[in-house]
């Protein structure tokens, strides 16, 4: 039978490890955590970024054509309408 020394130094080692990991582990979650936030930052700024440019070329775009699609304005022009449909088509 072990001496009560050998008790004593052995649940000590074992509680100090059961201490250390679950320290160890929360500095690793932290770090996970930072992580994750920065890259959800970074892909929010990117989806804006590919937002932006998709606007910008939807604009360009409807003033190169200059058709009013919308019946109810009064700007609208059937004819016109169908001859950038006719253009698109081919």
């Amino acid at each position: 039978m072990a001496s009560s020394t050998v008790n004593v130094v052995r649940y000590t080692a074992l509680l100090s490890g059961v201490f250390y990991g679950i320290a160890h582990r929360r500095t690793l979650q932290k770090e996970h955590d930072h992580e994750k936030k920065i890259h959800a930052i970074h892909e929010r700024e990117h989806l804006i970024a590919e937002a932006k440019e998709a606007w910008k070329k939807k604009q360009e775009g409807s003033k190169k054509d200059s058709i009013v699609t919308d019946p109810e304005d009064p700007k609208f022009d059937l004819e016109k309408l169908m001859e950038k449909w006719e253009k698109d088509a081919k």
